[in-house]
């Protein structure tokens, strides 16, 4: 493709060429007549077009490869199309009402049959439309764009409309992503290899769309983008979309970017590559099928922390001084790309515009919480954090190793940045941990107290509804949340993780195999995770060993004995509840767990309210006969001595 047409150019710019056509169709010969009333400088001759860029009739055949007679059958069916005295003047001396390939073998120079066959550029690229009718007698008409770009007027291909849009983007790519828009760039401005297809692999989707906009911009082409998705399955409709976007994208001199966050397979797409004829990239995400796709492939490095924390900054403006050391915390935290943040920041601008006398730093945290949430919302459940230290009731080793989790997470920055761990260590940042124990022991409740303690959201995740019994859909599952996690900073719970851990198993066949790999996959993301991912599971033996290496932690919570349940009936009630005079020692008879001591004493509560309104030993005894029968266990006498 060459550049496209200049936008100064008008109609009169063809009517040489016109002039020409009509008197050969009349045999009038007004052909020197007709240069005469052209500018000097431009040759109207059809049959010399080619060497003349800057006509549009010269410049289609240049970028479609046209000879001199598919220029003139071009021309005619423009003259029809723009000009009243051809129809007049064919009817009078040919009797003719439309244009025909018939007309214009008969009455045109150099005419050869190879132009009217469905392989012929005219046919091929539908630079004219054959009505209905015998091939040479059956009306042609200019194609609507081919008419457009003939006249210099901006248009586009209607019937692409809807599929192809273009491509706007603020963002800038900055640092070590610099270096492969320049590689992008060098390939598409080298002719022998514009065409192969720029794979553009990164995790944050704007930057690699702002990649693609830069290099677009810096070789002289328009962007647009398409989703994968959209492509047609059927070999036909490929064939299709792929010929009228080239012909397309030759006309504009464009270049498309390929979304695919929603595919899951890339057979489509490679084979729609193949057909397509135009400069071309393809959004890859690290791990999606993409990634099978052959073509330069373009690295975009993550942002950095120090990289986040000087968009904040430029954004900010002012504000940042006033942010009291919080902006440091808020570009680990957040890995936000440069429109999220410019969000974030207009929002906190407009609460203060309105009013709100909050510091500019924890207005800044809330909006980024905010807006991190929209990346998960519809992939986990999100689990509202109310629970404190002073709620857990743990051994004092249990307690210390939850405590460093959150020491972990509070000085990332200073060990991992300031210390050099980052670029050292790159795949082992991320801070995993498992909780092991029985159902009620206080897994979840004290991934409420991290995430409470870090000011950060906490989701829930059933991997028993990620788990699929379809080859590459768990991964696929598991990406997607990862990825939404990684924008929204949140701390991950991954509950009853023995849907998948209770699969591993001795390799007896392929489907052994690979339940496997579902489990190194998971691991494998959490370490590559930079916020907080939590395991649930009370089967730790399930998991080999060369996995436990890739957990930072792994916290053991057990059943709790007699002291630990007094302690937690002690803390049980809130405040506002009037409660009677219980011994909580003698209650801590009952054989439970502290999530059914939670549901005894809700239970109980509600009892007292349409009772005596006061939470008495008797509330806790029907409560707690109503739980046993619900886990069909039996009421020891030991355990309600005291209680009747």
């Amino acid at each position: 493709m060459i550049e496209s047409p200049d936008r100064g150019t008008t109609p009169e710019s063809v009517s040489g060429a016109l002039d020409r056509i009509f008197a050969a169709l009349t045999g009038q010969r007004e052909a020197e007549a007709a240069e005469a009333r052209a500018p000097a400088e431009l040759d109207t001759s059809t049959s010399k077009l080619a060497d003349e860029q800057w006509h549009p009739f010269g410049r289609l055949g240049l970028l479609f490869g046209l000879s001199p007679f598919e220029l003139d059958v071009l021309a005619l069916c423009a003259g029809f199309s723009l000009e009243s005295r051809f129809a007049r003047g064919a009817a009078d001396a040919l009797g003719a009402s439309w244009p025909t390939f018939g007309l214009a073998l008969s009455n045109l120079e150099q005419p050869h049959w190879s132009a009217v066959t469905p392989g012929g550029p005219l046919r091929y690229w539908q630079l004219v439309e054959v009505g209905h009718g015998h091939l040479l007698d059956a009306p042609l008409q200019l194609d609507e764009r081919i008419l457009q770009f003939i006249l210099a007027v901006p248009a586009f291909d209607e019937r692409l409309q809807g599929l192809v849009h273009p491509v706007r983007t603020r963002q800038s790519v900055r640092g070590e992503r610099e270096r492969a828009v320049e590689l992008g760039t060098r390939h598409w401005t080298s002719s022998s290899a514009r065409t192969e297809p720029l794979l553009v692999i990164g995790r944050q989707r704007s930057a690699c769309e702002a990649a693609f906009v830069q290099i677009c911009r810096q070789a002289g082409l328009l962007p647009y983008a398409l989703r994968a998705g959209d492509i047609p399955a059927d070999a036909v409709g490929r064939e299709q979309l792929a010929r009228r976007w080239t012909r397309e994208a030759t006309l504009s001199n464009a270049a498309l970017y390929l979304r695919t966050e929603h595919i899951e397979a890339a057979g489509d797409l490679a084979a729609w590559l193949e057909l397509i004829d135009a400069p071309a990239a393809v959004e890859v995400r690290p791990g999606s099928p993409a990634e099978q796709l052959d073509g330069l492939r373009l690295h975009l490095a993550a942002m950095s922390p120090r990289e986040r924390k000087d968009l904040w900054s430029r954004d900010l403006g002012q504000l940042a001084v006033q942010m009291d050391g919080q902006l440091d915390r808020i570009a680990e935290y957040f890995d936000f790309d440069e429109r999220a943040i410019r969000l974030s920041v207009s929002h906190v601008r407009e609460q203060i515009a309105a009013g709100d006398a909050g510091d500019p730093g924890d207005l800044c945290w809330s909006a980024c919480r905010e807006h991190g949430r929209r990346a998960l919302e519809a992939l986990a459940h999100r689990v509202e954090a109310h629970a404190e230290w002073s709620d857990l009731v743990l051994p004092a080793s249990q307690m210390e190793t939850l405590r460093q989790i959150a020491i972990h997470m509070r000085r990332r920055a200073v060990v991992n940045d300031d210390w050099g761990f980052r670029s050292k260590h790159a795949r082992a940042l991320g801070l995993t941990a498992m909780f092991v124990g029985a159902s009620g022991t206080g897994k979840t409740m004290a991934a409420e107290v991290l995430a409470a303690e870090l000011d950060l959201d906490l989701y829930r995740v059933d991997l028993a509804s990620v788990v699929s019994k379809y080859i590459g859909e768990t991964e696929k599952n598991l990406r997607a949340i990862f990825d939404g996690a990684e924008r929204s900073g949140a701390v991950l719970l991954f509950d009853e993780a023995d849907a998948l851990f209770g699969k591993r198993s001795e390799v007896r066949d392929s489907h052994d195999r690979y339940a496997n790999l579902e489990i190194s996959y998971l691991l494998s993301q959490m370490e590559q995770y930079g916020g907080i991912a939590i395991l649930t599971t009370n089967m730790q033996h399930a998991v080999d060993p060369a996995f436990m290496r890739r957990l930072r932690f792994i916290v053991q919570f057990p059943f709790p004995d007699a002291a630990a349940r007094a302690g937690i009936w002690r803390r049980v009630f809130p405040s506002a509840t009037p409660v009677g005079e219980l011994d909580f020692e003698q209650i801590s008879r009952l054989n439970i767990s502290g999530g059914v001591i939670r549901n005894i004493a809700t239970h109980a509560a509600y009892l007292a309210a349409d009772d005596s309104r006061i939470v008495e030993a008797r509330h806790i005894l029907a409560a707690a006969r109503t739980e046993y029968a619900k886990m069909e266990r039996p009421l020891t006498p030991a355990e309600i001595r005291g209680l009747t």
